[in-house]
């Protein structure tokens, strides 16, 4: 399907969906790469398997996965009903920033199938969050699912607009979150001001407000302090803000700020946000151990020891019958994070993932992983 140069959703009357919209698959990509994923990616890609198990329960799950591992994906995945591995070249697995953000028709917001060009999606140019990595196949993967689904796209590739899927979030009325500290960061879009990002946001996305939060989660340098890793809707009027009560925490003052933003910024139907605090576990950091087993290129090591992980457990994936949420091993914590996420989707299963530390040595956890295709 071609894309429609210089043109938005926005002009189409098409609009991204939240995330408890109905969703008519998830997206994925398989893990290998052996410098960022430790003991040769067999830990992580233990974990990936449970994510996707967790998620086909309840709406099919496509993982992409690179020639090199299709072999490895296949053997981990084929043996999961509902679980689809196809072939996607890929520099990473980060299908959240890599894949297409998907928008439906303003006709389709009962999740109803109304035709088949109700769902399109939007191609964002990937720069690996500001040239940490390289990229050349992971900013193909976008245009090559919207081919693989024959639905049209929208490329923000020319003229030039950088974003990852996890530095927004949206509430489907209107409202989008993001923070300063990604989108306004120099490696993304120099050439724009806040002004005009928040004008191309409104136009792809088709949202009347935006709100911009300061600083993202104490930690996620990786990536510029993406959204998804703070914050989230889950529900209209409703955000879950990562938080901690511990002063000695670099991250104290940083989710008090957010939380002052939040209550202080109307959504689009005028509504103050109603902020519920969901703690992060206790500080972990990259022990010597992990980073030893990382294989290390001639550029230089990607993790140090004793940097601080991006823990959070608003990094959850919302499925159409359950939430799929990280646990860190850290017991009370876990529980804690289960009950408070639960108590927002009371008609969803809260389903845990007890080895999500293996996806977080990577730099990020489920909703970082995963992508939904609306109905």
């Amino acid at each position: 399907m071609s894309s429609f140069d210089q043109q938005s959703p926005c002009d189409h009357n098409y609009f991204m969906p939240a995330e408890w919209h109905r969703h008519s698959k998830c997206w994925m990509h398989w893990p290998y790469r052996q410098d960022n994923w430790r003991l040769d990616a067999k830990p992580a890609q233990n974990a990936f398997a449970n994510v996707a198990r967790a998620i086909s329960k309840h709406e099919p799950v496509f993982v992409g996965a690179s020639a090199c591992c299709l072999e490895s994906a296949r053997e981990h995945l084929d043996s999961i009903g509902n679980v689809h591995v196809v072939l996607i070249e890929s520099d990473d697995s980060w299908m959240r920033d890599t894949g297409p953000t998907f928008v439906i028709s303003n006709g389709n917001k009962e999740g109803n199938e109304l035709s088949e060009d109700s769902v399109r999606g939007i191609d964002w140019f990937f720069n690996s969050w500001g040239n940490l990595m390289t990229y050349e196949h992971d900013n193909l993967v976008a245009g090559k699912i919207c081919e693989m689904e024959m639905i049209k796209s929208y490329s923000t590739h020319e003229p030039l607009f950088i974003l990852e899927g996890g530095s927004i979030h949206v509430d489907g009325e209107g409202t989008c979150m993001v923070t300063e500290e990604c989108l306004l960061n120099s490696n993304r879009n120099s050439h724009l001001t806040k002004e005009e990002i928040e004008k191309k946001l409104k136009s792809h996305l088709n949202v009347l407000t935006v709100i911009w939060l300061s600083k993202g989660l104490t930690g996620d340098e990786d990536t510029n302090g993406h959204i998804d890793n703070l914050c989230c809707f889950y529900a209209p009027g409703k955000v879950l803000l990562s938080w901690t009560d511990d002063e000695r925490d670099e991250f104290y003052p940083v989710c008090r700020t957010a939380l002052m933003e939040l209550r202080s910024s109307p959504d689009a139907r005028g509504r103050v946000l109603e902020v519920i605090k969901l703690p992060i576990p206790p500080a972990m950091h990259y022990s010597e151990e992990e980073v030893g087993t990382l294989s290390i290129p001639e550029s230089g090591a990607l993790r140090q020891v004793g940097e601080r992980l991006a823990a959070s457990y608003v990094n959850f994936y919302i499925t159409n019958g359950s939430v799929v949420v990280p646990a860190f091993g850290h017991t009370e914590a876990d529980d804690r994070a289960a009950s408070i996420i639960q108590s927002c989707f009371p008609e969803r299963e809260v389903v845990q993932i007890p080895d999500a530390k293996e996806i977080l040595l990577g730099g990020g956890n489920i909703h970082c992983i995963t992508q939904q295709q609306p109905c």
